[in-house]
């Protein structure tokens, strides 16, 4: 958390003026940091001074990175397990998890609010150095059946890993795979090689569908970290061990895979291949 849908519907809140003042076209006039490790991108002394008077133009996506094209450069922001963006009158104190405060010319604030510390902030004028380390959009032209089926027949990994690493395919994480894998009806654990062409079309298409049902329901909210969405309420497997399938009434299990809680129902999801 957040995932694609929550870091979109940040990105869209921010550029559609949802939380109060529309971010592109803002002038950065200071910023503030009061944890330097959050600045991944340069020195904070170099981040600062290079950001300082330019202006951000948009708010984008790529991956789970919010991304801030400015007059100059690239603003990026990687939310990673607690982070969040507030905006607010820059006379406002800070809270004790801000640590990094964009201040604007108009006297408004965008602030990076980061419990965990596991967030991080760059500023470059080379974002493809970034973006070339990730996988195809799971909702760009790029990623189609046919792609997933011949990617998937090279990898004898688990195909629950495989969906959630970056390089591979970028955006997804622990919820929307989970939920994805329950709707093909596909076991976590599967190794990614034995899908047949129909079963990673269905996949492919179950990806597409839960991420975009996540995104028209502005994510899922399950903890104090991210409020906001509704898709929690359309969860079939994920945070429901014990709790009867809403496909078949078989009770959800929970099981470890490379490392990460994992939800899906043993009868709609069997581990033998067909």
């Amino acid at each position: 958390m957040p995932e694609l849908p929550e870091v979109e519907t940040i990105a869209r809140n921010l550029r559609e003026g949802r939380l109060g003042l529309q971010v592109p076209g803002q002038k950065i006039a200071d910023i503030s940091n009061d944890w330097r490790r959050q600045i991944a991108m340069p020195d904070w002394e170099s981040f600062h001074e290079q950001l300082c008077g330019q202006t951000i133009l948009d708010v984008q996506r790529r991956g789970k990175y919010l991304v801030f094209p400015c007059s100059k450069g690239t603003l990026l922001i990687h939310l990673r397990m607690s982070g969040d963006i507030l905006l607010a009158d820059h006379h406002q104190p800070a809270g004790g998890h801000e640590h990094t405060i964009f201040y604007f010319a108009d006297g408004w604030s965008m602030r990076f609010s980061n419990t965990r510390k596991f967030g991080r902030v760059f500023y470059t004028t080379n974002p493809a150095a970034i973006y070339d380390k990730l996988g195809p959009e799971p909702l760009g032209d790029i990623f189609t059946a046919n792609w997933f089926y011949s990617r998937l027949s090279r990898r004898k990994r688990k195909i629950k890993p495989l969906m959630m690493d970056q390089s591979f395919l970028a955006g997804m994480g622990n919820i929307y795979t989970d939920e994805a894998l329950h709707r093909a009806h596909i076991h976590p654990e599967r190794n990614a090689d034995t899908l047949s062409f129909k079963e990673a079309e269905t996949l492919w298409q179950y990806i597409r569908e839960t991420l975009e049902e996540g995104i028209q329901r502005q994510g899922a909210s399950i903890d104090w970290i991210y409020r906001g969405g509704d898709f929690q309420n359309a969860f079939q497997v994920y945070h429901r061990t014990g709790l009867p399938c809403p496909t078949c009434g078989t009770a959800i299990e929970r099981i470890l895979v490379g490392q990460r809680s994992t939800h899906f129902c043993p009868a709609c999801q069997p581990e033998t291949v067909p």
